[in-house]
């Protein structure tokens, strides 16, 4: 399936098979997301689908504006203060759903709980207004590989099993949402993103970054030990490659088959890694993916935890 470029037409048009209970593709300021209606079991039981997503996995539900969470979620003091200051943005907050939440039960996945967002991209605010209903979409691509950050990786990997693909261009940020749980007294990160502890606590007092504890359910996407993977095996910390592989680099390395930023900047790094990873990820040129180390400064810690669970069991 082609992509469609974003006018008012193709904007209309989505949102009607949206609220049908269609499945459309379009694009955040993080990631390609493949939404539905949330508040349709069939819709979202499509994406579940479409995606080859386990049912323990929830979803995140994408809201127009925050004066949406009241009717989904159970809001405290901080979800204004982090609001105000990150949505529209890379933020997803993680809250106890209300007894009468309009979303379907597998959306979260069988917990009382409930993510959300307010995407920044002119394409996704233009959707959801249209649509008049919150959407849940985890990123549009097959469960567990690269996520995508161009309309084209989506037709690459889901192809005619989407209604529609709306084209945004490519994605400004490139990592998927910080996952921030406000379910318990001291927030939790769940997910690393763009956004970190330091930018949080100001407003809220600490942060903890959650461990993938063995045996917890669980609570968010991106949580998974395996996941964002390339086909091709994928070695992390590399200064150099080995015989036919790729070398990936970061900063300046003459000898690099692909770099994430020759300059060493590391929200540009954060930006380029999906459509990098799959750029290389070519089993006819290359026999393996090396990367090399990345800082673990801001963005750098979100970069690699997506490559570690990347590598994971290569």
């Amino acid at each position: 399936m082609s992509a469609h470029p974003v006018d008012t037409e193709t904007i209309t048009t989505a949102a009607e098979r949206l609220r049908a209970g269609g499945v459309v593709a379009f694009p955040t300021e993080t990631v390609y997301g493949l939404g539905a209606d949330a508040t349709q079991e069939n819709a979202v039981a499509r994406i579940f689908e479409i995606k080859g997503r386990p049912s323990f996995n929830p979803l995140i539900v994408h809201v127009g504006r925050p004066d949406w969470v009241a009717g989904l979620a159970k809001p405290d003091g901080r979800v204004d203060a982090l609001t105000r200051a990150f949505w529209p943005g890379p933020l997803t907050l993680v809250l106890r759903r209300r007894d009468d939440c309009p979303i379907a039960a597998s959306v979260s996945a069988g917990l009382d709980t409930i993510a959300v967002r307010q995407p920044d991209h002119p394409v996704a605010s233009q959707l959801l207004t249209a649509t008049k209903r919150p959407l849940a979409a985890p990123s549009a691509n097959p469960s567990g590989h690269v996520s995508p950050t161009w309309a084209a990786h989506v037709a690459a990997d889901l192809g005619d099993k989407v209604d529609m693909i709306l084209d945004g261009g490519p994605c400004t940020s490139g990592l998927e949402s910080t996952v921030l749980d406000l379910t318990q007294h001291t927030a939790r990160i769940l997910r690393p993103g763009v956004i970190g502890a330091a930018e949080l606590e100001p407003l809220i007092g600490d942060v903890e970054l959650h461990s993938d504890a063995k045996g917890e359910a669980v609570a968010s996407p991106g949580q998974l030990a395996k996941h964002y993977a390339p086909a091709l095996p994928l070695r992390l910390d590399a200064v150099d490659a080995k015989e036919d592989e790729a070398l990936i680099g970061f900063g300046d390395i003459p000898t690099a088959d692909f770099n994430l930023s020759p300059f060493g900047d590391l929200e540009e790094a954060a930006a380029n890694l999906f459509a990098t990873l799959r750029a290389a990820d070519d089993p006819e040129r290359f026999s393996g993916l090396a990367v090399s180390p990345i800082p673990e400064d801001g963005p750098g810690h979100a970069i690699n935890d997506r490559l570690r669970r990347a590598a994971q069991g290569r």
